[in-house]
């Protein structure tokens, strides 16, 4: 028994040595190496670039805002936008004797008229075939019918009653009688002064092509050569840039523009003109309208419609028709359709240099009992001019 215990101790010493031994043997292995404080970071392979770029980005000392100098009280200029300026203000030439300075101008175009007609009469025998000569240059000339008859009988009457007849003689006979022709008597003062209270309102029909817009900025050129103030009314909507082109007429005289959306209500502008007109007290308003064509009804019974609605604020004074002297005979077609849509009171005649033909101021005046007030006898900003009777006869037959 004592034995078997003995045995028992020494195994267990021997265990307990030989596990001594394997726990120092453990103690003694070399521990890794610490991982150091920083890491190193390798960086990855810059970006290429190309050209001067192309060498790999160096680190570069950097400031902060702090260290860089600012410019000490050096104002930074900065670019102001240009300033767009408005138009010098035109002083158009006095309208006295306007007529009278465009002359030479007129008698260019006019001259075979009256030469025509002095070379038939300065004939020694003047027989049927004459007179029919001379009935045909008037009405070449758009005088008429009804108009060329009338001149041609009291041309024979005087003829015959004269006898002799000198240059001088059937010079002062045609001018007598072709001044007859034309109504020396006719009132044609533009009316742009109201009895009642300002302003004037003066509205300008016509067909497209005739000049009309031109010619409502030449009036108002016109009334401002003669002291008076302007508003004019861009009730032509319809056509592009119709307002835009009043506008200009208007700013080279100081005169204020109405305007609308493009393709709006024309009476709206028209009456808004008006309106205009009577806030800022000026002594006339024009109103510039479509260009009507007369073949459409629509279109002609809007126009009648501007009239009415500007009439809301006062009765019109003046209603111009704006004619090209050179469609003739069509023109008076014209005429009779727009006289009977708005009351005409006035004619212009445009374009009446060139190729066109003096008749038509008394075939149109025949037409509609109503004078022609103003010719148009060039594209010049001051070729607009108030018709005088005397001064375009003595265009016609020439010096």
């Amino acid at each position: 028994m004592e034995t078997v215990i003995l045995a028992v101790v020494i195994a267990v010493v021997v265990l307990g040595a030989l596990g001594g031994l394997i726990v120092g043997s453990r103690r003694r292995r070399p521990l890794p190496p610490a991982p150091p404080e920083t890491p190193d970071i390798t960086a990855p392979p810059a970006e290429p670039h190309v050209g001067e770029e192309a060498e790999t980005p160096r680190d570069e000392e950097r400031r902060t805002i702090e260290e860089v100098d600012l410019p000490g009280g050096t104002p930074v200029a900065v670019e102001e936008p240009p300033v767009v300026e408005a138009p010098p203000i035109e002083i158009p030439e006095p309208t006295a004797g306007r007529l009278v300075r465009l002359r030479a101008r007129l008698s260019r175009s006019q001259n075979a008229l009256g030469k025509g007609l002095l070379t038939l009469l300065s004939r020694e025998h003047l027989d049927e075939e004459t007179w029919e000569e001379i009935e045909d240059t008037l009405l070449t000339a758009d005088v008429g019918v009804q108009p060329t008859q009338e001149l041609v009988e009291r041309l024979r009457e005087r003829v015959k009653v004269l006898g002799t007849r000198t240059p001088e003689e059937l010079r002062g006979l045609l001018r007598e009688e072709l001044l007859t022709l034309v109504g020396p008597d006719m009132d044609r003062t533009v009316r742009t002064e109201p009895e009642s209270s300002k302003p004037g309102i003066v509205m300008v029909v016509g067909v497209n092509g005739t000049g009309k817009t031109t010619t409502t900025g030449k009036l108002a050129r016109v009334l401002v050569a003669d002291g008076r103030t302007v508003v004019l009314g861009a009730a032509d909507t319809f056509r592009a840039a119709a307002a835009d082109q009043l506008q200009t007429w208007g700013e080279r005289v100081g005169a204020y523009t109405v305007r609308g959306p493009e393709g709006g209500d024309p009476a709206s502008v028209a009456f808004d003109a008006v309106k205009e007109g009577k806030e800022m007290g000026c002594d006339v308003v024009l109103i510039d309208t479509a260009g009507r064509l007369h073949t459409k009804t629509g279109l002609m019974d809007e126009l009648g419609k501007v009239k009415r609605v500007v009439e809301k604020h006062a009765p019109l004074d003046e209603v111009l028709l704006v004619l090209d002297a050179t469609t003739g005979q069509n023109g008076l077609i014209q005429a009779r359709v727009f006289a009977e849509v708005v009351d005409i009171t006035g004619i212009v005649l445009t374009k009446l240099d060139g190729t066109a033909k003096g008749g038509i101021v008394v075939a149109v005046q025949r037409e509609l009992g109503v004078p022609v007030k103003l010719v148009g006898l060039g594209e010049g900003a001051d070729d607009l001019a108030p018709f005088e009777p005397e001064a375009f006869v003595d265009a016609l037959i020439g010096d």
